[in-house]
């Protein structure tokens, strides 16, 4: 079912960063750091990371796409830039998650906008989409699964935590663990060379802060009500049947790519190209997701 893969030569991608602002806002009583870059009144672009990234995820996109597009790319409550309370002081859960990103949206009166979802930009992205579907004009998705054919072997493991947590700690120990962050971006990809340990070495050194163990233990338990709404959400997919661009890291251990063909059941209409790269899919193809990406928006604008 996956597309073959046609763009334009890289040397056509517009590159500009003279837009691209840093900023932090109260919500909800909490501190929320955003990336904004594009001109305000051109089509929104919402980025939602995965984990345990942050919008700092998006730094290679954002200016290939900002002379065209509207971007801002939250970084949720624990991650990132933004205030990290403890879970005595915030409910980690993905109900709350999205919530706070779409009181995020509310705030700077963004009525309309395409949600582009990686990993927990999924469950995230997904429900902020059916509180209000009439916001959504597109959906683009990168390794950000709906599907059971798209778990990945280890979600057994982390199926058992789930039961119980307690008698299960070395699923956390592995979930924020050095060898785990690393895998999470080279996956089986041949091409290693190409990736940047900075990357796995700056996210695990934010995965050990003070707190952050347990703000992503709960994160995770509660990661077993994603797979509980994959039908609700595919069900939202069949009835709105928004414009769905899927770009999906073959190399991904975590997301498989019957992950990827699963939403093509539910929205016919979608595009779906399958990356030679990993769940982090900019890792090596920055220049493809760019320009599918510019390709997929130019699509909705003429309406095919």
């Amino acid at each position: 079912m996956a597309a073959a893969i046609t763009i334009a030569p890289v040397a056509a991608i517009p590159y500009t960063s003279a837009t691209t602002t840093y900023h932090l806002v109260n919500v909800d009583g909490l501190r929320l750091f955003y990336r904004e870059a594009g001109p305000k009144d051109a089509p929104t672009i919402v980025l939602l990371h995965g984990y345990p990234s942050s919008s700092r995820m998006w730094d290679s996109l954002i200016p290939l796409l900002a002379d065209r597009y509207h971007l801002i790319a939250p970084d949720y409550p624990g991650f990132g830039q933004s205030d990290a309370p403890s879970p005595e002081q915030y409910r980690y859960t993905f109900d709350h998650l999205a919530e706070t990103t779409a009181s995020l949206l509310q705030q700077l009166d963004l009525s309309r906008y395409t949600l582009f979802m990686q990993d927990y930009g999924g469950p995230v992205g997904f429900r902020m989409a059916m509180a209000a579907p009439e916001k959504v004009e597109a959906l683009v998705i990168q390794n950000a699964n709906a599907y059971q054919e798209g778990l990945g072997p280890k979600w057994t493991n982390i199926a058992k935590y789930w039961k119980d947590p307690a008698s299960h700690p070395e699923q956390v120990d592995s979930f924020l663990g050095f060898e785990g962050t690393k895998l999470r971006h080279l996956g089986e990809s041949p091409n290693q060379a190409r990736y940047n340990p900075d990357s796995w070495i700056d996210e695990f050194a934010f995965l050990s802060r003070p707190g952050q163990r347990e703000i992503q233990s709960a994160l995770l338990y509660d990661y077993r009500t994603n797979v509980a709404s994959y039908r609700r959400w595919q069900a939202w997919l069949r009835e709105h049947r928004p414009p769905t661009l899927v770009m999906w890291g073959r190399y991904d251990p975590s997301f498989i790519v019957p992950g990827a063909d699963g939403y093509k059941r539910d929205i016919p209409s979608a595009e779906i190209h399958i990356l030679d790269a990993g769940h982090f899919a900019l890792d090596e193809k920055t220049e493809e997701v760019a320009m599918l990406t510019r390709q997929f928006m130019e699509k909705i604008k003429d309406g095919k």
